[in-house]
């Protein structure tokens, strides 16, 4: 039987997705100044839960609050006390509405670590990312110790996460957090048994996958999001991912997301124009341009070498689209993350008929026209239209944590300054 969005997904493990949307995972920046979950997550979440998708993705919860990916994140590291078990139950049962799946994303930043929360992050090598502005400090190279405590702590934070009531995990080795890092040559120059050959860099993934099915048993959904690539140059390759994914299929992985890029390639929210280094990136296929999803030939290589399920995130918008990937076999659950900023209810629309298509607000989101614009030869200027952008999505989710309703008509500048004000705030309020 053909599938399409509204049919529901049984994965390796047993566990029955509704339907095939999903909520992508997005930073949300709502935990409180011990990186506990909140009410606004709750109340964002029941939002999500009632907006008709069958299974939706936590922004990234961190196994180290020492390396975040954003002061306000959710923090799973060691024992959790009392107030943060109900915290993160309550969170599950918000999310779990509705008949929905909620995934829980865990993760650690490495040395995409902002410098409000750490001065000094950690990464396989001491390369510092290639960013303006000081935003991140220069990381050094993790011990082998430390390695080995990072496989135990994710596989903590899945324990913790099946326990509270989520109904699975992902484990983040995308965008050029820790695990990414690890399987890019480009950051990762260790000569040990973490580092050189693609199997050596991928080990940190496969250790951190085992040790998490084993803490949360084979009948709990186990997820990883992989980069298609990095998209730069003397990174991880697309031929690389194809790999690194096959071995992954032997773990018995239930889901795979497809994404790529990295913040110094910000592909993975689809702002080609606004990289930094256009000289390292790697060009894309003319098939892919002309697609309606970012990263769906890279998910048809893919597919070729696996048969476990497959999730695509990121430039879905039309139902067509959508039907049409899956039908084609490429993929089995379709992601959407942004429009849910804005239009928390989109995924009932799209399945009951009321919508054909998401909103795209990211099209005209820019600091002004011409020079101000994504496309500026100014470098500073186009990393403000990128974390403005950002900065404006994050906002709508923070209205929404308050019990608010978005605000489409907010100002991409406006957006760049109190999302900045924001982050200084929380971190600022941080216990360390």
């Amino acid at each position: 039987m053909t599938a399409d969005i509204s049919s529901p997904l049984t994965l390796p493990c047993g566990a029955t997705l509704k339907n095939r949307l999903a909520k992508g995972a997005m930073t949300e920046g709502l935990g409180d100044g011990r990186n506990r979950a909140t009410e606004a997550h709750t109340r964002l979440y029941r939002r999500w839960a009632d907006g008709g998708a069958g299974m939706l993705l936590t922004g990234n919860v961190q196994v180290d609050r020492r390396y975040m990916e954003r002061p306000g994140n959710v923090a799973i590291d060691g024992e959790q006390s009392n107030e943060a078990i109900a915290a993160l139950r309550d969170f599950a049962k918000a999310g779990t509405a509705n008949g929905a799946h909620l995934w829980m994303q865990i993760s650690h930043a490495g040395r995409q670590t902002p410098a409000l929360v750490n001065k000094e992050p950690v990464a396989p090598s001491a390369k510092p990312l290639d960013m303006p502005g000081a935003q991140f400090g220069k990381p050094r190279a993790m011990t082998g110790a430390e390695i080995e405590d990072v496989i135990r702590r994710f596989a903590h934070a899945a324990s913790v996460a099946r326990d509270t009531g989520f109904t699975g995990v992902q484990i983040h080795g995308a965008h050029g957090y820790l695990i990414s890092e690890f399987l890019s040559p480009d950051v990762n120059a260790r000569t040990d048994e973490w580092g050189g050959s693609l199997e050596n860099r991928a080990r940190l993934l496969l250790e951190i996958v085992r040790a998490v099915r084993a803490a949360v048993g084979t009948d709990f959904p186990v997820s990883v999001k992989l980069n298609s690539a990095d998209f730069q140059r003397g990174g991880f390759s697309h031929e690389d991912a194809i790999r690194v994914a096959a071995w992954l299929n032997a773990e018995g992985l239930d889901l795979l997301e497809v994404s790529g890029g990295t913040y110094e390639q910000p592909r993975l929210v689809g702002m080609d124009d606004m990289t930094l280094h256009p000289e390292k990136s790697e060009v894309r296929r003319e098939s892919t341009i002309a697609r309606e999803a970012y990263f769906l030939e890279y998910a048809k290589d893919i597919r070729a070498a696996v048969t476990m399920p497959l999730m695509v995130t990121g430039g879905f918008r039309t139902v067509e689209g959508m039907n049409a990937a899956l039908a084609s076999g490429t993929m089995d659950v379709v992601g959407i993350a942004r429009p849910l900023c804005v239009d928390p209810g989109i995924p009932g629309k799209l399945l009951s008929g009321a919508a054909t298509e998401t909103p795209a607000y990211e099209k005209t989101l820019r600091l002004g026209p011409g020079f101000l614009g994504p496309h500026s030869p100014v470098n500073l200027i186009k990393a403000m239209n990128g974390w403005g952008q950002q900065g404006w999505f994050c906002l709508q989710l923070l209205r929404m944590g308050a019990g608010k309703d978005p605000d489409p008509k907010m100002g991409v500048f406006s957006a760049f300054r109190n999302y900045a004000k924001n982050e200084a705030k929380t971190a600022a309020a941080l216990e360390r």
